[in-house]
């Protein structure tokens, strides 16, 4: 199949954007790739059709879990097969999903970086079949770059296990630093590379300053209609709001990481499927989220940098269609992301007590627990050691950044069964414990062969209806039955994770460059004034200002952000009295044929100088005679 016919029958299109088809024949000559391509820009096509064109597995190098496991449901859902592996999952589990690698039909394998370097996957990597390796995120392995993940720099070394297999790293936002950082740092061979302008035509980029942030809101959203995302700092006031906009008759909803699994794809697919018309969400929405009519993408506070920014206002306008990316700034929002932007660099000393006190909080001796997930509360840890959450949650990131912990705060997987032995044995164990025969049996008629070969998502409360048990019991058996190992029973998990990346350190000793913490926070700071300096200029049309922090080189302005409309106006304005004074000057003398008049003005801009023209015959400043020659009216 060519890659236009895998690109119908799996996603319905007939024809690629620029430059995904370059992308993808530069991936089948096994050439090592780089791809920087902004948000809603078709990054992941561009590995999954040449993985589907060759025989083998795709491993996708991501460290977004809930990402991860959307493009696996998504995968899934054309009928193609497709896991993921990330903390929150058993060894045993990962064990028997790495065989499935191995030795089953699987095209697509989903890791967390965290992950790669673990001795067992190490193992059943090197005898996979892998046609390709796609790591999606890849500016996480530049320290330069706003979201840098040090279990990034060990990819490299799959490179050891499998030196021919091509490598391609795609991003959505990177400067020439870190471009060059990926290409070092994973070791890729004279690369080719891929970019496409990060200028959007259709996307008008605004900035309102304002002293009633929510009344200018209100403006905006009556202004411009159709489907929107308003982005705002808290949980808290992703509720406040929508209770607000509720008020004010706009139909909308609210979304963050504390929320239910349930609650979180209730109010997404509620926003999806246009019952309601705002998401009123913190920065934990958007990410695989593919809806291409957003009109208005609206931040009440500032982002953290000009990346993220650009990553959350890129969500607005897939379509094609003309759409807004607005800040509604205040003054004291520059000073709270000073103060958000200092409180999320924690010296060291902070570090280590947060570290001590996860350490204590889960019991775990020194030396042990790497790769383990524990479920977390963080009031519950915040009060069991009297901190402060405000302080603890960037302690939280950062220890997640120096790759000593992962932190997940939407973490949610399903229940999910395998049977770990086979038909025979499994019959054999039917007839000799009769008291979960009929759960057996249920199992089998539910979810099929599937069991045997792979982990299915199963429904507790399903299964209880259907054998006309209580809930409890059936979760019982469930547990006996994994217990006894004739299955493997996950259930669901719907809490935050934590996931000790390495065995427990020392907290007077952990592993943390000093130097590069400091030249971390030297780098955030630097990136919030940036954004800072966005927001408050008024001068430099802001899709200009956003290519050249992206090191693209441009001397053209977008015409349509809110700069460049002010400036448009202030040249009508001007070319309009211009005109004025020429009409009035020339016709003093005495009346003229309009073509005359014109040829005599010679006008840069005709439109303008004919809307002058019918201005000053509505007010009876000029008038046409019976021979149509134009008189000046005195």
């Amino acid at each position: 199949m060519t890659p236009e016919q895998v690109l119908q029958q799996y996603w319905g299109y007939s024809s690629f954007r620029t430059p995904q088809r370059e992308i993808i024949e530069s991936i089948l000559q096994n050439q090592d790739t780089v791809g920087v391509l902004p948000t809603g820009a078709g990054k992941s096509v561009c590995f999954q059709v040449p993985t589907l064109m060759r025989d083998g597995i795709c491993v996708v190098v991501t460290p977004l879990i809930a990402l991860m496991q959307d493009q696996v449901a998504q995968l899934k859902q054309k009928g193609i097969a497709a896991i993921a592996i990330h903390s929150g999952l058993g060894h045993r589990q990962i064990d028997i999903l790495l065989d499935n690698c191995v030795h089953g039909q699987q095209k697509f394998l989903y890791v967390s970086p965290e992950r790669l370097q673990t001795e067992l996957f190490q193992q059943r990597f090197a005898r996979m079949n892998v046609n390709l390796i796609a790591i999606d995120e890849a500016h996480c392995i530049s320290q330069w770059g706003y979201d840098f993940r040090p279990p990034y720099l060990q990819i490299a070394s799959l490179r050891e296990i499998k030196a021919n297999v091509p490598i391609i790293a795609l991003t959505a936002s990177a400067t020439k630093l870190v471009k060059a950082d990926i290409i070092e740092k994973l070791k890729l061979k004279s690369p080719a590379v891929y970019q496409i302008s990060f200028a959007r035509t259709n996307l008008s980029l605004v900035v309102r300053k304002t002293e009633t942030k929510e009344k200018k809101l209100l403006d905006i959203l009556r202004k411009v209609p159709g489907a929107s995302i308003v982005y705002v700092r808290s949980r808290k006031a992703t509720i406040t709001l929508d209770k607000w906009l509720k008020r004010n008759n706009i139909s909308s909803t609210h979304y963050h990481a504390g929320l239910t699994h349930a609650q979180r794809e209730e109010h997404r697919r509620e926003w999806l499927e246009n019952r309601c018309r705002v998401m009123v969400a913190t920065n934990a929405f958007g990410m695989g989220i593919n809806k291409p009519d957003v009109r208005t993408v609206i931040h009440m506070d500032l982002p953290e940098s000009l990346e993220s920014y650009y990553q959350e206002a890129g969500r607005a306008g897939r379509d094609g269609k003309r759409s807004y990316a607005t800040i509604v700034f205040h003054e004291v929002d520059a000073q709270a992301l000073q103060h958000k932007t200092e409180q999320s660099q924690p010296r060291l000393e902070y570090l280590q007590k947060i570290y001590q006190g996860l350490a204590n909080f889960f019991q775990l001796a020194v030396g042990s627990s790497q790769g383990e997930s524990f479920d977390f509360d963080l009031d519950v840890f915040c009060d069991k050691f009297s901190f402060k959450s405000a302080s603890v949650y960037p302690a939280l990131k950062k220890l997640e950044e120096v790759g000593l912990i992962q932190f997940n705060e939407s973490f949610f997987r399903p229940s999910q069964v395998h049977l770990s032995i086979d038909k025979k044995k499994v019959y054999e164990f039917q007839v000799a414990n009769e008291r979960f025969d009929a759960l057996i049996k249920m199992l089998l008629r539910l979810y099929g062969g599937e069991l045997y070969s792979d982990f299915a998502t199963i429904s507790e409360s399903q299964l209880a209806h259907a054998v006309k048990q209580s809930l409890g019991e059936v979760e019982l058996q469930l547990q006996q039955l994994h217990n006894l190992q004739v299955l493997v029973y996950q259930p669901v998990k719907d809490k935050p994770q934590i996931t000790f990346v390495l065995p427990r350190q020392d907290a007077e000793r952990l592993p943390i460059d000093v130097h590069l913490l400091e030249s971390r926070r030297q780098l955030h700071l630097k990136k919030m004034q940036a954004m800072i300096d966005y927001a408050e200029q008024s001068h430099r049309c802001r899709m200009q200002t956003i290519q050249e922090y992206f090191d693209e080189v441009t001397y053209s302005n977008c015409g349509v952000c809110d700069v460049c409309i002010r400036k448009k106006k202030r040249e009508t304005s001007a070319l309009h009295e211009d005109y004025r004074g020429q009409i009035q000057y020339l016709l003093k003398p005495g009346p003229v044929l309009i073509d005359d008049l014109e040829t005599q003005v010679a006008p840069v801009d005709k439109e303008i100088f004919g809307e002058v023209i019918q201005e000053m015959l509505e007010n009876g400043e000029v008038r046409y005679d019976e021979h149509w020659l134009l008189h000046l009216v005195i």
